[in-house]
């Protein structure tokens, strides 16, 4: 009997969380621009061509069925290039076909690149005036996409395709080229690709075992300290506890020190906490955690008062350039200097003092990539620098949790065990293996950390061993067998993947609801009235109100929450002002 595979655990569940959590992305940010800024980016050829790569499957090929079509195309032909789904499963808007479709469009008109015009047209066979509704593609997008593809570059100084090549030899004698003419043989020969890779995963995982609190030799800058601080990763223990007095909601007023010159001191910025939203961003691959900072950047940058067209033109031009060649900055406006800093406190930029070049690394070029390049800082490692790569059945970075809570990681990355020693109790180190054991107190500690038990179980299965898995897998396919011969259809619909042990699941679960079973609210405490009629009257009104946070009848007593007291007191004056039993004031708790 044949068996379907297992559906996602809480692993899969795990990720799509975290793909709801940083909804930030991109794609989000560029569709919220206005159509004036977009209208910008689409004056530099490799910003088109970096936002073509952002797109939807079914977007592109809109594209490239208009691109070279200088007349508008009837909407209903979006249609005809689609193969419906004629499946009698799907009714109306429920097709998935045509959910896709038109999310597809949707993100073009979002993204001001297909724009509809309709035009009133004679029916042929009514013959009774109808609207028709066409599309065209931008005409600035358009342009600057096919020069882009046919690497056509217009007479224009300044055309952000236009960048200046460094030359080693004689720094003087420059010369402006296109991106298909930028390849020189006159370049520092020493900065090899080898070189940028292991600069830029150095300065990332830097910033990376900042955040999980490992002892390093070189602090990451001011600069990328505050933004981890600004985006909501980090926070420091004044910032928690304004948070958890404003009962988790942000504080619009806190200062990120990002419009003071001065800036905060190292020192102060050296405190900084790992928040939930923190550790959720450790569990995301490379190129996610790249682009999450730099969407944080670009908000940054607009309370900076800095140029969002020439931030974004820079960002997407990088993803254009060649890995290993030099670029001279000459030609690069202010707001693009001021960036070539930022950026290489990210590992994203390799630029010397005092030198007029730079060199894109990895993690910029491959910003745009349809594909990643680096899974993990770790895994970008091995898999990119010109090292023997480790054989797949020694399951690097794998876990193995027990029924009694003993941990076994087979890592010698620095940043998982740095990761690790976050919830988990470190006993040994060996070559290659870390072993533990998920104790109340080191669950708890994480918890104080802001780090939830949902966010701790998702990292356990996310690196589960393949062992692990298997016998997961092998244990459904028993379960699902037996419930299937017995016709258990609400058993099978109950079935779930457990990878981990579900004791130690509940476990952690339940550390978590003992610390969330008494909870501390601030407000006022009303007591001492001389009568049920004028306790009743404003217990009602409160209650009505939502503010009231606890209650006794019995000795007349009741709490008022921080917000809701003003209003209370509002209510108390108006209506028993002349009362003689006015309650005794009213008690900070």
């Amino acid at each position: 009997m044949s068996t379907p595979q297992p559906p996602g655990s809480s692993n899969s569940q795990g990720d799509d969380e975290s793909v709801d959590f940083f909804k930030s992305t991109i794609n989000e940010y560029l569709d919220n621009l206005p159509e004036s800024v977009h209208q910008q980016l689409f004056q530099s050829r490799e910003t088109c061509l970096a936002i073509f790569r952002l797109l939807p499957a079914l977007s592109k090929f809109y594209i490239m069925a208009v691109l070279f079509n200088e007349t508008s195309v009837p909407y209903s032909d979006l249609n005809r290039w689609v193969k419906s789904n004629k499946n009698s499963e799907f009714k109306g808007h429920q097709n998935p076909t045509k959910i896709y479709q038109n999310d597809s469009i949707k993100r073009l008109k979002a993204l001001h690149i297909l724009k509809e015009i309709k035009r009133q047209m004679i029916h042929p066979i009514t013959k009774q005036p109808t609207v028709i509704i066409f599309v065209q593609l931008n005409e600035i997008f358009r342009q600057s996409f096919r020069d882009a593809l046919t690497g056509f570059l217009p007479d224009s100084t300044q055309d952000q395709s236009k960048i200046t090549l460094a030359s080693s030899k004689d720094d003087q004698q420059e010369k402006t080229t296109s991106l298909d003419m930028m390849f020189d043989d006159d370049v520092d020969n020493s900065i090899t690709v080898d070189y940028l890779d292991r600069y830029c995963l150095a300065k990332w995982e830097n910033i990376l075992h900042f955040m999980v609190g490992t002892e390093i030799k070189e602090i990451p800058s001011v600069g990328a300290l505050t933004l981890l601080r600004f985006s909501g990763l980090m926070e420091l223990p004044s910032d928690r506890e304004r948070r958890e007095a404003l009962d988790g909601q942000v504080d619009e007023d806190i200062d990120y020190g990002y419009e003071d010159d001065n800036k905060k001191s190292i020192h102060t910025l050296k405190q900084l906490l790992i928040t939930k939203t923190g550790f959720q961003f450790l569990l995301q691959d490379i190129s996610s955690q790249i682009w999450t900072l730099l969407i944080q950047y670009l908000i940054m940058a607009e309370k900076l008062k800095m140029n969002p067209v020439d931030v974004l033109n820079f960002i997407f031009l990088l993803g254009s350039l060649e890995l290993g060649q030099g670029y001279a900055i000459s030609m690069l406006p202010q707001t693009q200097l001021i960036m070539l800093d930022d950026l290489q406190d990210y590992g994203l930029i390799y630029h010397q003092k005092d030198s007029s070049v730079f060199y894109p690394t990895r993690l910029a070029t491959s910003l745009t990539s349809e594909s990643s390049s680096f899974k993990t800082a770790s895994a970008a490692m091995d898999q990119e620098i010109s090292q023997p790569r480790a054989d797949k059945s020694t399951n690097s970075g794998s876990i193995i949790i027990e029924t009694n809570f003993k941990i076994y990681c087979y890592t010698s990355s620095p940043l998982q065990i740095a990761i690790l020693n976050l919830f988990v109790h470190l006993r040994a180190r060996f070559a290659n293996l870390v072993t533990g054991v998920v104790t109340r107190e080191s669950v708890r500690g994480a918890l104080r950390n802001g780090i939830t038990s949902t966010q701790i179980i998702n990292y356990l299965e996310t690196h589960a061993h393949n062992g692990m898995i298997e016998l997961a897998e092998a244990e459904y396919n028993k379960k699902y067998e037996f419930e299937s011969s017995i016709g258990n259809t609400t058993a099978l619909e109950q079935l779930k993947l457990e990878i981990l042990p579900p004791t130690v699941v509940d476990q952690i679960k339940l550390w978590q609801l003992e610390m969330d079973r008494v909870q501390a609210f601030k407000g006022y405490l009303y007591k001492d009235f001389n009568n049920d009629f004028e306790f009743e009257k404003l217990l009602s009104y409160g209650e009505d109100i939502g503010v009231i946070v606890w209650r006794d009848r019995t000795k007349r007593k009741f709490f008022v929450s921080q917000e809701g007291n003003s209003q209370l007191i509002d209510y108390a004056n108006k209506i028993i002002r002349n009362s003689s039993g006015t309650p005794r004031a009213n008690t900070p708790a």
